[in-house]
């Protein structure tokens, strides 16, 4: 596949011609999550075709963003990661997502929520000076997609996957998104049954502190 050019002497346009072809920022957020395999990368991107994620790894990888590492045996499993020089794209994809999310509005007819994609978003609307003092441990379930959150002190780390060991288990679906909008309270989300919760549920006023549109 040939490589666009732009012809121009410019860092935004070396930027775009790097990145600017079609997934590869959603194959980066991915893997600003953390190293992925193909099949990963492929579960993720369901609608991507086999040959557009092999060709924009072989772009990323020309360019120095993602590289390839084996595991440790025995998995032993090549996974993709990206390179300091990729990783430094973070603040440039966080702001982006944050101006997309403007433009959100109800999903579409066959879109998808991922789990990376709910990480990102956690990380994006994470407010520091809200979560100062509070130590917690929350798991999100939105039917497929499984994600966790901890908190200490002010610092965040969000993961894929259960926590067996959360104070709180959240249970919903897109009703996250007006609960972090504030568009209803947690009160009215536990009471119409938009979100379901195990543990203490003054943990949910928390949550639609710290995480907020």
């Amino acid at each position: 596949m040939a490589k666009r050019e732009f012809g121009q002497y410019c860092g935004l346009a070396r930027a775009v011609e790097i990145v600017g072809e079609r997934w590869a920022l959603l194959i980066i957020r991915d893997l600003l999550v953390g190293p992925r395999r193909y099949t990963d990368l492929r579960n993720g991107l369901p609608k991507i075709p086999t040959n557009i994620l092999s060709a924009r790894l072989k772009e990323m990888e020309a360019a120095g963003v993602v590289h390839r590492r084996v595991l440790p045996r025995p998995d032993g499993s090549v996974v993709y990661e990206l390179t300091e020089y990729g990783r430094d794209l973070e603040e440039a994809v966080m702001h982006l997502s944050r101006w997309g999310a403007r433009s959100l509005g109800e999903p579409r007819p066959g879109e998808i929520v991922t789990t990376a994609s709910m990480v990102l978003a956690m990380r994006n609307t994470f407010r520091p000076g809200a979560a100062a003092g509070l130590t917690v441990r929350y798991e999100v379930r939105m039917g497929e997609t499984v994600f966790h959150l901890r908190l200490a002190d002010g610092a965040l780390s969000a993961g894929e996957g259960p926590l067996p060991d959360a104070d709180l288990v959240i249970e919903t679906g897109m009703a996250i998104k007006a609960l972090m909008a504030k568009e209803i309270t947690p009160d009215e989300a536990v009471a119409t049954g938009a979100v379901r919760i195990k543990g203490d549920p003054a943990l949910l006023e928390r949550f639609a502190e710290v995480f907020a549109i």
